[in-house]
């Protein structure tokens, strides 16, 4: 009995001790749901640091990258300092796209509401051996609020526990697609590809809409470590395609893809396409160089409602221009083309046993020097060791001194970088060995600026040829004197003057001493028509049309015409002497082609906010310079040098038995049979060429020099604007017409219903004597 009392007593102490075990286990347990729950009170009312509020749910404060739209809605380039970003909507996201990101990191994304529990329980029982449990929504807490990670294990608790008070929140706040489009916007794929827009673009070449399954599977494996899994640069090749056949392998066990293509596509490589968006890379450098600067004096006058100023950096603006990218691109070619071959003519002229003083002519030590210390005190490398405090004789002695750098050259027709160790001050003199180009193409009608090449390289050459660069324009003013005598005189393309030469005694206009015009090639013999006179830049021809205008009318010819460079009225800049931009010209010549209406050249159409919203509209700026007939009868003049001219080799053949031709003038023949109307211009010593040439909805003017006018070709067979320039044009021509959907015009100039200025003159013969049929000009007309 007694025995059986003490086991009783025995049981009953052991059932009060496990019910004690039990009754602690629920205190702890129900502590433990009461910490838990506490953590995510505590962490929705910002205990455990600051967290967003309804408002920043609403806007998530991202940096977005300002995107240059052309008028074909292509993206030119962006402006950004640090996030490149330009979102997307989901509707622009491929299916595979989306179904890889599922399928790899949240394959019950939408069975949840910000956290998978299921998965949660599985991470922790494994001790996250078996992967973590974030879901996408997580992540994308994470990426937006949350994206330091702490160190220390009890912060870095904290911090995941925010990360699913805000995942919950974003999940209440925004549909399944509208956080799968953030995630994939907000992302740092790396190389200056943030969000699937850049990434698209900077590795495959294309949008995200573009993106094919196998691309598709290589960006969304970047999202286990951007970092590790990049292909550029390959330091990781395997583990990146390694990685990519993961996502592929996840797809097809989620049923999304089959087993076959998911084999086919795992053999692959990755096929890359990487484009870089730099600021000194892609299209339209040199355009996009002046956009900043015309974006930035816009902000300056045009604050937000709220008077602060806008961000070109940050603010996700959208700046839509009048650059169309397929005519820009072929702009590029044409200079990529044509620029090798001239300068492997000009270095063939300019060894040091052909020219001991290269690339430089008619110059000795001590100009060559001087000129070489003024170009030391203009550089960037002057100007920043000057701010530091440098001394001069410092800063000269740092031109002495050999330094690793990369330089600019052609290489089999392209351009390519070379790393070499040079002093900086023979890398200013290599450079200045180099023929540069500029190149404006504009539509008459709108005024609309449709290609900018301001030079050969932006990386290596960010000088812009095209409005901050003023040349001498050589005989490409010409058109402007004809004009003024056309409009003033009542003259006519078949009215002739004598060839011989002209003194004009200039004391009225300023000049002490006279100016005599001479003719290149040395003959002052017969009549011409003022149509041939121009074909073949005839200089004494418009000479005689100075001096019956005098230079005051047509400097004011030349203002009306938009050129705002300085021209002083003397006789002289009848010939071209004064320096005006690629710009200007364009525009003016473009007066002529639009009926005498002059509009200003136009960039920009419009500039949005992120939003959509509508911030500037372009407003045409336009005047009437000429009368209908003036400017048809200049056009008709213009005609008669690609027909007749030093523009002929547009339409003929005949240069492409002449070696010469053959080797610098590339692309030749071009045989174009529309009407061309056009100007050559060559500046004294052949430091310039030009051509300026128009068809009734595209007016193009090409330039190219070096830097310094003392480095030249010797002779005209190589430094005419023939020869330099108008190949570009030509090229750029060709491409333009090869694309039809641009409509190119091919048809004649419109001619005014009353036009009573005789412009046939195939005919004509004028005082007594056969006028001299400038087709007999020796082959390749040289002009001034």
């Amino acid at each position: 009995m007694a025995k059986k009392t003490v086991s009783k007593q025995k049981s009953k102490k052991a059932d009060q001790d496990f019910s004690k075990y039990i009754r602690r286990f629920w205190i702890l347990f129900s502590l433990g749901v009461v910490a838990f729950f506490s953590m995510f009170l505590l962490a929705s009312w910002g205990a455990l640091g600051e967290m967003p509020d309804h408002t920043i749910l609403e806007n998530p404060k991202t940096f977005l990258a300002t995107e240059i739209i052309s008028s074909d809605n292509q993206t030119l380039g962006k402006f950004y300092l640090d996030d490149n970003r330009t979102p997307v909507d989901y509707e622009e996201l491929p299916k595979d796209l989306v179904d890889a990101l599922v399928a790899t990191e949240d394959i019950r994304y939408y069975d949840h509401s910000g956290i998978d529990f299921r998965g949660t329980m599985r991470a922790i029982s494994k001790m996250g051996r078996g992967g973590g449990a974030s879901t996408i929504s997580q992540q994308l807490a994470k990426q937006l609020f949350t994206k330091q990670v702490s160190s220390n294990k009890f912060q870095r608790l904290f911090q995941k526990v925010r990360e699913w008070v805000i995942a919950i929140r974003l999940e209440r706040q925004y549909t399944k697609e509208e956080i799968i489009a953030m995630y994939f916007n907000i992302y740092d794929f790396g190389n200056n590809a943030d969000g699937i827009r850049s990434a698209s673009r900077i590795y495959f070449g294309k949008e995200p809409k573009d993106l094919d399954l196998k691309e598709s599977a290589m960006l969304v494996g970047m999202f286990k470590n951007s970092s590790l899994y990049n292909p550029i640069p390959s330091r990781n090749p395997v583990g990146v395609k390694n990685r990519r056949n993961v996502v592929l392998a996840q797809m097809f066990k989620y049923d999304y893809i089959s087993e076959q293509i998911k084999d086919s596509i795992q053999k692959t490589e990755l096929d890359l396409n990487f484009s870089p968006e730099s600021h000194r890379e892609g299209l339209a450098t040199y355009f996009r160089a002046y956009l900043d600067k015309f974006m930035k004096e816009w902000i300056r006058n045009n604050p937000k409602p709220d008077g602060s100023k806008y961000n070109l950096y940050n603010d996700g603006l959208k700046i839509f221009t009048t650059i169309d990218s397929r005519m820009q691109q072929y702009a590029e070619d044409a200079v990529a083309r044509h620029m090798p071959r001239l300068q492997a003519e000009f270095d063939h002229q300019n060894t040091p046993d052909r020219n001991p003083t290269a690339p430089f002519l008619e110059l000795d030590k001590k100009e060559i020097d001087d000129l070489m210390n003024r170009s030391m005190s203009r550089s960037e490398r002057w100007r920043v060791m000057k701010s530091q405090g440098k001394s001069e004789k410092e800063i000269r002695a740092s031109f002495q001194k050999p330094t690793q750098m990369s330089i600019f050259a052609w290489k089999d027709g392209k351009p390519s970088e070379i790393d070499t160790v040079m002093k900086p001050i023979d890398s200013m003199r290599y450079y200045k060995s180099f023929l540069q180009p500029g190149m404006m193409s504009m539509d008459p009608q709108t005024g609309h600026v449709k290609a900018w090449v301001g030079g050969m390289n932006y990386r290596h050459f960010q000088y812009d040829h095209v409005k901050q660069g003023k040349r001498q324009v050589g005989s490409t003013f010409k058109p402007f004197v004809y004009a003024t005598a056309i409009d003033q005189l009542h003259l006519s393309p078949c009215d002739t003057v004598p060839r011989q030469q002209i003194t004009i005694e200039a004391e009225k206009y300023g000049n002490p001493e006279p100016w005599t015009a001479k003719n290149s090639d040395g003959r002052y013999d017969g009549f011409l028509t003022l149509k041939a006179a121009l074909a073949n830049s005839v200089n004494t021809a418009t000479a005689r049309l100075m001096d019956k205008v005098g230079p005051e009318p047509v400097v004011d010819m030349a203002r009306n015409l938009g050129v705002d460079s300085e021209i002083p009225p003397v006789p002289a800049i009848a010939l071209g002497t004064p320096d005006i931009s690629i710009y200007e010209m364009v525009a003016a010549y473009a007066t002529f082609a639009n009926k005498g209406v002059y509009n200003k050249p136009v960039m920009v159409t419009r500039i949005e906010d992120k939003n959509g919203t509508t911030l500037y509209q372009f407003t045409p700026e336009t005047k009437d310079v000429l009368s209908a007939e003036v400017a048809y009868t200049t056009i008709n003049l213009m005609e008669g040098v690609t027909k007749d001219g030093s523009g002929r080799r547009l339409w003929h053949t005949w240069a492409s038995k002449v070696p010469v031709y053959k080797e610098i003038i590339t692309g030749y023949p071009y045989e174009l049979t529309n009407p061309i109307a056009g100007k050559t211009g060559t500046t004294q010593n052949q430091s310039d060429g030009w051509f300026m040439g128009m068809v009734p909805n595209l007016v193009t003017g090409v330039w190219v020099g070096a830097e310094d006018r003392a480095a030249h070709f010797k002779n005209l067979t190589y430094g005419q604007g023939a020869s330099m320039a108008l190949p570009i044009w030509a090229l750029y021509m060709k491409a333009c017409y090869a694309d039809e959907e641009l409509g190119v015009s091919k048809g004649n100039f419109e001619k005014p219903q009353e036009l009573s200025i005789e412009v046939d003159c195939d005919k004509w013969k004028g005082n007594g004597e056969d006028v001299v049929d400038p087709i007999e000009e020796l082959d390749g007309v040289l002009d001034f």
